[in-house]
């Protein structure tokens, strides 16, 4: 049996992980002030008293008292036990659980290759400052000096010097005791199999250390000063890098901005620097990647408004296309997206040098937005006063609104193409329905009762528990009726193969619910009228609770809360199925099948609804004070052989 994991293991975990980007997997997080806040995920509330500290790594709840660290919170949010949430952690930070203890063989020695690893980037980033000021950086100050940088911004971002030699940073980290196994392993050293020799990756360069969210060295970036190829050069991935997840000068310009609200990225580390050298202390780089979505996740954790910075060429713009591209999908309401696009032949580096700061700040001021720069683009290349001109231009703006977030930047910007085009907006929802991605093919949904497969396989509904809308007692648009009978056994619903037969009432209720959910606010204040004995009725209930609470208008947010659960998956399978019933009528629906559970209610007798609820308090904490209000009369009134 292995031993207890190791404290200084767990103290090193902690510190390489950051609690903000593990709680925002899983509760919808927003910026507010130097901390986020949110709806707690242990408790029901209806405004955020949940409040996550990215400074001290901590998370507390002022409704329920929730607290603790980002174990604390694995463990509590997905019920792991401390080892589980201990290996879930390492997992997501790449690193291998280390246990205390003789009968792990490998433990000692896996310890040292950790410490090697986590010394070895800050030993290498102190080398190449000392050699910066060193005889042999004198070319490099120089470079530095002529492009203006002042020994503040210099110290800042930790800017030093590769030497022009093979071996020396081996030979300095090797007198340090650090393997060059470990250098090759953290990019420091190029290994060349022919051969087996080992030399310097970085030389006659000048560095500029890549920091993560806490400070710590995690790779470099170095710019060559001579004829060398590629230009710039950086580290390639390791065990603490990973280039679509970082962004240079991000820890940076967090230190210079306490209440950061806005962020520019730009292309390179000297645009980055040269902008701090002029005061705008906001802006970061991409590291030779384009840009994912795990960056703009990681910069919307932090402000509500990013600025992307591109040269006015067709490389820039093609680049603009792309960010573009990838920003949608995340374009929750709340966020904004800015596109500003330089001078051909100019970069924010030259620019500011020329036009001073606050030339440049104004030119990031009248950037344009995201809604611009996608009619923009889809107006490219076509002539707006004719027909066809037109219908391309409409059809590449609902292409790129595929990709976007339900919500009210969706709505405007249908409102907006509708001005635009002179094209009924209800039109555009008729062209989302026939171009929506193909559904996965239907397959039996089975619960833990069997209660999909039996509607499904042995015809429930026909025996009268789901009565249709003809028959004045239910709802049942799109199900497949035979002729002049009742529905046919094991049918689907008409349009797109959706299995509506195989659903319970609450559960076609948050099926439409997910596709529009403003519809909530017609339903009936109180909530007796979903049963949770049903399948997906405590579901729906808490569906309608959460889009009550004013928070959750996109099924994107609304599926993000409940993301790792199995409530996320159940929502995620239900979000997946076909909407059949046109838009038009939806409401009229929501409000039938709600009346059908409330009659299906008022038929239990008091003998059955106590029965429901006597079931259903076996669960902790599963009555509200109005079931167990509704209990007690009804245990009263049945001793007495009364009636409801």
């Amino acid at each position: 049996m292995a031993g207890q994991i190791s404290q200084r293991f767990i103290d090193d975990l902690l510190a390489r992980t950051d609690i903000v980007d593990v709680v925002s997997e899983r509760v919808q997080l927003k910026k507010s002030g130097r901390n986020h806040s949110g709806l707690c995920p242990f408790h029901q509330e209806n405004s955020p008293s949940f409040t996550v500290s990215h400074d001290k790594q901590f998370y507390h709840c002022f409704g329920c008292g929730a607290h603790g660290n980002a174990l604390r919170f694995l463990m509590e949010f997905d019920n792991l036990r401390f080892p589980e949430a201990v290996e879930q952690l390492a997992g997501r930070a790449g690193m291998q659980v280390e246990r205390e203890g003789g009968e792990d063989p490998g433990a000692a020695k896996r310890q040292q290759k950790r410490e090697e690893g986590v010394n070895l980037l800050e030993l290498a980033s102190r080398f190449f400052r000392e050699r910066l000021a060193l005889g042999q950086g004198k070319t490099a100050r120089g470079y530095l000096e002529r492009r203006g940088l002042s020994q503040e911004v210099i110290r800042d971002f930790g800017i030093g010097y590769a030497e022009d030699e093979w071996e020396a940073l081996k030979r300095y980290l090797s007198a340090q005791g650090i393997s060059e196994a470990v250098q090759v392993e953290y990019g420091l050293l190029v290994h060349r199999e022919e051969t087996g020799r080992t030399y310097d990756r970085f030389r006659d360069r000048v560095m500029f250390p890549i920091r993560d969210w806490k400070g710590r060295t995690i790779a470099f970036g170095g710019r060559v000063l001579g004829d060398a190829k590629p230009k710039y050069l950086n580290s390639p991935e390791t065990p603490v890098f990973h280039k679509g997840r970082e962004l240079y000068g991000l820890f940076e310009a967090r230190q210079a901005n306490r209440q950061l609200s806005r962020v520019l990225v730009v292309e390179g580390y000297m645009d980055v620097v040269a902008l701090a050298q002029f005061g705008i202390r906001n802006a970061c780089a991409t590291l030779g990647t384009a840009l994912t979505t795990d960056h703009l996740q990681r910069l919307f954790r932090l402000v509500d408004e990013v600025v992307f910075c591109f040269d006015g060429d067709n490389a820039g713009r093609q680049a603009a296309r792309r960010s573009l591209t990838t920003a949608l999908p995340s374009m929750i309401d709340g966020r904004q997206v800015r596109f500003l696009f330089l001078p051909e032949g100019e970069d924010p580096d030259t620019l500011v040098r020329q036009e001073g700061r606050e030339a440049f700040e104004n030119r990031v001021t009248c950037a344009s937005p995201l809604s611009e720069f996608l009619f923009e683009q889809a107006a490219e290349g076509h002539d707006l006063k004719q027909v066809e001109g037109r219908e391309r231009f409409v059809t590449a703006v609902l292409e790129a609104l595929k990709r976007l977030p339900e919500g009210v930047l969706k709505s405007l910007l249908l409102k907006e193409l509708s001005s635009r085009s002179g094209i009924e907006t209800s039109q555009f929802s008729d062209w989302f329905a026939t171009h929506a991605p193909p559904a996965p093919r239907p397959t039996a949904e089975v619960g833990d009762d069997g209660f999909e497969a039996m509607m499904a396989i042995s015809g429930e509904v026909e025996s009268g528990s789901a009565p249709m809308a003809e028959h004045g007692d239910g709802p049942g648009y799109g199900e497949s009726r035979a002729g002049t009978g009742g529905p046919r056994r094991g049918l689907t619903a008409a349009r797109g193969g959706t299995a509506t037969l195989s659903l319970s009432w609450p559960a076609r209720i948050v099926q439409l619910l997910l596709h529009e959910p403003g519809l909530a606010e017609t339903l009936p204040e109180r909530l007796d009228w979903c049963p949770e004995a049903e399948p997906d009725g405590r579901l729906c209930r808490e569906v309608v609770k959460l889009l009550r609470a004013g928070r959750y208008r996109s099924p994107q947010v609304l599926l993000a809360h409940f993301h790792g659960t199995p409530e996320g998956e159940r929502l995620d399978q239900l979000a997946r199925r076909e909407m059949a019933i046109p838009r038009e009528v939806r409401a009229s629906e929501l409000a039938s099948w709600v009346r059908h559970l409330e009659r299906q209610s008022e038929r239990l007798t008091p003998a059955q609804e106590y029965q429901q609820l006597l079931t259903k308090s076996r669960q902790p904490g599963a009555l509200s004070a109005e079931e167990k209000q509704r209990l007690r009369e009804l245990i009263g009134m049945l001793a007495t052989g009364g009636s409801a």
